[in-house]
């Protein structure tokens, strides 16, 4: 069934954040392109819970969109051409992460992804969770409606961690300090197959393939949450409490 969120967008983003987003979406269809809200900023949103991170996918150039409305804005635009990515630095500390829809394929575990522009499937189909997993269009014509394809909805509902596939730590075992980090908030647990398959990626050494500065930065996000000591002992549990992060 269909569901459209733009109440709820209403209700939880501060006008100007709203009319931001509308406009953005009224100059991706002026190029022919599809604007999406995605990720975390979905998930929060339904949640009720505040969230300022404002992550855009477009079916079409994001670089050249960014340049346009960094251009109208008249804020600094940081460009990585490499992926498909750009950044809008708003005046008022706010930033815009505006990104290609795009698909990644892991050469080898624990390495940055290899990127090919694609399709908002694909580019939903690649992240960390089914919670994460979510879009809503900021397009005039459907502005609010929500893509859910792999059942994130239900899993928020529930309150379930779940990867999006089985390799899914194999290809980026930072997911594993992820989903721990994410199950120290209120209401959340890991999924039983998803739990199982963390214990073995850090039984076949996957977390050594890491770099240590990736590692410090995954400590650094959970010890700044409220449950962070559910998380390290959660860690503790599934044998990734070894990790010595700060030891740079």
């Amino acid at each position: 069934m269909k569901q459209n969120i733009s109440k709820k967008m209403t209700a939880m983003l501060a006008p100007n954040i709203m009319w931001l987003l509308r406009r953005i979406g009224k100059v991706a269809a002026s190029r022919g392109y599809k604007a999406y809200i995605v990720g975390g900023l979905v998930r929060d949103i339904i949640r009720g819970v505040k969230n300022l991170d404002l992550d855009i996918v477009v079916e079409g150039d994001a670089i050249k969109l960014g340049e346009e409305l960094a251009k109208e804005l008249k804020v600094k635009l940081v460009v990585h051409r490499m992926f498909g990515t750009c950044t809008i630095a708003l005046k008022n500390k706010l930033k815009i992460d505006f990104a290609t829809a795009r698909k990644e394929r892991y050469e080898h575990p624990a390495t940055l992804p290899v990127v090919q522009y694609s399709s908002l499937e694909d580019d939903l189909s690649r992240r960390d969770f089914t919670v994460n997993a979510m879009a809503a269009s900021i397009s005039e014509d459907d502005f609010g409606q929500l893509t859910d394809m792999f059942a994130g909805l239900q899993d928020l509902s529930d309150g379930i961690i779940r990867i999006m596939h089985d390799k899914s730590f194999i290809d980026d075992p930072t997911r594993i300090f992820r989903a721990v980090r994410f199950e120290s908030r209120p209401g959340f647990s890991i999924e039983a197959k998803t739990l199982q398959l963390a214990k073995e990626a850090i039984r076949d050494g996957l977390l050594t393939k890491l770099s240590k500065y990736r590692i410090k930065n995954e400590f650094s996000l959970i010890l700044k949450e409220p449950g962070c000591k559910k998380a390290l002992s959660r860690l503790d549990e599934i044998g990734a409490g070894i990790i010595q992060p700060f030891k740079i």
